[in-house]
């Protein structure tokens, strides 16, 4: 202070003219002393004795004060001469909560407020990836406030506290004992502390008696840039700590300042006589003999080599605080005297008495200046100054001594992801390690898992949970697991989603490859048989059985055969319409063409009775309208089924969960039902007239033979349904596909092999003669 008082009264830019005084006490860390100086000073009473009758009416001769160094005296401070209006400039005081305005409306500060600190303290845990760290703090307002506002950022970014323990350096032995078996009794390997460094030396003092190394410490600028507290700490408790400390200054003419001090002989500060005499281990002479292994002080003693606090410059960024304080002050004095070259000597103080200290303080809070280190310097509505920080990191020498290395910086006013900024620098940890320390309640949780807290613990205490099916984490330590898109499946790891296999009856698989063999089995079977019935059309068993019926029965066949397979392959629109109307029409062509022929083998039994002319109202033309006008109703109820709801495409995840079933929805569940509703009832009709006409006394019936047919179609057609409705994905088509290929089948072989037979290995008995013999009736 006395060094930037000095300059500011030889410049000639900065209030020329005018010269600054300034008055010290020494509050020795009392609040109480500190209030009655502050008092005293606002008052323009300096006699502290408390006897004094002075009263308080004395305007206040101090513009500002300068000072304190703690959190708590400043409080005590501000509250007291807010009122007065007095400006009060701490370079030391960070608590956050003298940033209310309305409880210390004339606090100011140039070091930053524990506001930020706080963050940035979080925010650097956050970034070594320490979860769950332990806290200790002085038990006072610095150590509470600021602790309470690192817990509230840690909590929000996801840090959770083992422990929160807190002291004062007057505390008795035991509170401090019990700390220690906190620490000893912890898992968490990381320690942040908000200690002055009068507590943290306590402290160190404590640990090293019990041997407690290798935790990680993360300290405040009250102690992580403090020379005293390294060369305290003899057992490395604090090697590889790491914190944040006021930027680095260097002012021009500080040190030389410093080390040109001189004591007054004639003074009557003893303090100082006495600090100067053990500074350099003599005594000034009192009388005409010296004392004993001491030798007189001249008072022009060099303190260029020696090493002490006092010629510590590492404390500079500290003095540069106070330096910017002292000149906030005087460019508030230099702005309301209305300084140029020369001031206003029109104005003179002691008529601007009793509003002075208001105008300089809203004077203050409005400067911005430049030091002439180029530095700026300014105050926010909180009277804060701008907040940077270094990171520290403690680094242990060779010969023992500590290295205060910066690696890297934090500034509050850039945007929230780059406030913190490391530098590319190796960093020590603890018991000198080169790899970060791990400080976690439990392992991450790897991809594929979740987190599940466990019951009455911190949330930073989980268990890891494995994704259920169908849903992944691809992040480490996810909280939750994320269901894959309903076409996509988890895969074995749980960390990715997979396509599901898309699943359809095709013709590379075995099954589909079956039934494909088998649909042009019968369509080759049905030409063969097509073609066995050309050769020998006019053959008395070809004719016997109206050839016409019989060669669009095997037509129908053939297709019926064909339509199965359009049941094979990945569905598509059309292949879906087309499945099941091709199917249903095709069959109702087949049972048509079978049930005229049972009616013709009746009719024809009835023909020969004598008086009987019913063959002329069932002769070829009305068998051919039969099977039109039967054929013509499933066309009608096919065309309705796909103009109102028809089949279409569907992707079914419902049946599998790790793949898609592709099929062919029914759209309207009526138009299908209502297609083998139809076959059905031809079906029921067909088997009835020919279970009738079985017994006709023929040597070949033909409704024998289609009276086993149509058991058949009928057998099958209603197993189809149970089976069809309980089948899943592609099965339930194979079954379809097979009830088809059967009912196919059976109307083939019973209908048409016993001709064929006839035809090809017993041709004596394709006579007419033979086809009109009478013969016994055969019971069935």
């Amino acid at each position: 202070m006395l060094f930037a008082i000095e300059e500011i009264n030889n410049s000639t830019d900065l209030l020329p003219g005018i010269s600054l005084g300034y008055k010290i006490y020494d509050v020795c860390g009392s609040i109480s002393r500190g209030v009655r100086v502050a008092l005293a000073l606002a008052n323009g009473n300096e006699v502290l004795s408390t006897h004094s009758e002075a009263q308080c009416a004395r305007p206040a001769q101090v513009q500002a004060i300068m000072g304190e160094t703690s959190s708590s005296p400043c409080m005590a401070i501000a509250t007291v001469i807010g009122p007065f209006h007095i400006p009060l400039i701490s370079h030391f005081a960070t608590c956050a909560c003298l940033s209310d305005k309305t409880k210390y409306p004339s606090f100011l500060r140039t070091i930053p407020s524990d506001y930020y600190q706080s963050r940035a303290l979080a925010q650097l845990v956050k970034h070594f990836g320490w979860t769950w760290v332990g806290a200790i703090r002085t038990n006072d307002d610095y150590g509470n406030n600021g602790m309470a506002t690192f817990t509230e950022t840690a909590q929000q970014l996801g840090i959770c506290l083992e422990y929160s323990v807190s002291f004062f350096r007057t505390d008795p032995p035991d509170k401090i004992r019990k700390i220690i078996d906190i620490i000893k009794a912890s898992t968490s390997n990381v320690i942040v502390t908000f200690l002055s460094h009068m507590d943290i030396d306590i402290l160190i003092h404590e640990l090293s008696l019990h041997n407690l190394t290798g935790y990680q410490w993360v300290g405040t600028e009250a102690w992580i840039f403090d020379s005293q507290t390294a060369a305290m700490d003899r057992h490395h408790i604090l090697d590889g700590a790491i914190g944040l400390s006021i930027p680095k200054a260097h002012v021009r003419g500080m040190r030389e300042f410093m080390l040109d001090v001189k004591p007054l002989k004639a003074s009557s500060n003893e303090l100082f006589t006495e600090f100067w005499e053990t500074l350099f281990n003599c005594k000034f002479q009192q009388s005409e003999s010296p004392a004993v292994n001491q030798s007189e002080c001249t008072g022009h003693e060099d303190l260029t080599g020696v090493q002490n606090s006092f010629t510590d410059m590492s404390l500079m960024p500290i003095f540069y605080n106070v330096y910017k304080g002292v000149y906030a002050v005087a460019h508030a004095l230099h702005s309301i005297l209305g300084c140029n070259k020369t001031c206003n000597n029109e104005v003179h103080l002691d008529s601007f008495m009793t509003i002075r200290p208001q105008n300089i303080l809203q004077h203050i809070r409005k400067i911005w200046f430049q030091t002439k280190e180029g530095d700026e310097v300014y105050f926010n509505e909180n009277g804060d100054p701008p907040a940077k920080y270094e990171i520290i990191n403690w680094q242990p020498t060779e010969n023992d001594i500590v290295d205060f290395v910066p690696v890297g910086l934090y500034d509050a006013s850039l945007p929230a992801d780059k406030q913190l900024k490391l530098q590319n620098k190796s960093l020590i940890w603890a018991q000198n390690s080169q790899q970060v320390p791990l400080s976690v309640c439990n392992e991450k949780c790897p991809p594929g898992t979740r987190k599940v807290l466990q019951k009455g613990k911190p949330v930073c205490c989980y268990d890891c949970f494995r994704c259920a099916e169908g849903e992944i984490s691809n992040i480490t330590d996810s909280i939750t697991c994320v269901r894959c898109h309903p076409e996509f499946w988890s895969n074995e790891r749980r960390d990715a989603c997979v396509k599901k296999e898309a699943v359809f009856l095709s013709y590379e698989e075995i099954m589909g490859a079956l039934l494909t063999a088998a649909s042009l089995l019968g369509t080759c079977l049905s030409a063969v048989v097509a073609f066995i019935f050309f050769r020998n059309r006019q053959t008395p068993i070809v004719r016997a059985n109206n050839s016409e019926l019989s060669f669009l029965l095997l037509f129908s066949l053939t297709l019926c055969f064909l339509c199965s397979l359009t049941f094979i392959g990945r569905p598509s629109e059309w292949s879906c319409m087309l499945r099941h109307t091709a199917f249903g029409i095709t069959f109702v062509l087949c049972i048509s063409c079978v049930l005229g022929k049972t009616i013709v083998v009746l009719m024809a039994f009835r023909a020969t009775l004598p008086g009987s002319n019913v063959m002329k109202w069932f002769g070829p033309a009305q068998q051919k309208l039969s099977v039109l006008g039967f054929t013509l109703v499933q066309v009608v109820i096919c065309i309705l089924w796909l103009m109102i709801s028809p089949p279409f495409p569907f992707k079914n995840f419902k049946e599998f969960k790790d793949k898609i079933i592709l099929e062919c929805a029914l759209g309207s569940a009526v138009g299908f039902w209502a297609v083998l509703g139809y076959i059905g009832l031809l079906a029921m009709l067909c088997f009835s007239l020919a279970f009738l006409a079985r017994k006709l006394p023929d040597n070949f019936n033909e409704a024998k033979f289609i009276t086993f047919s149509m058991l058949i179609f009928c057998a099958v057609w209603i197993t189809f349904i149970p089976a069809y409705v309980s089948s899943p994905g592609k099965f339930s088509v194979a079954v379809e596909v097979f009830a088809i290929l059967a009912s196919s089948f059976g109307l083939l072989i019973c209908i048409f092999i016993p001709k064929c037979y006839i035809i090809l290995l017993k041709p004596e008995k394709n006579t007419k003669k033979n086809m009109m013999g009478k013969g016994p009736p055969k019971s069935f």
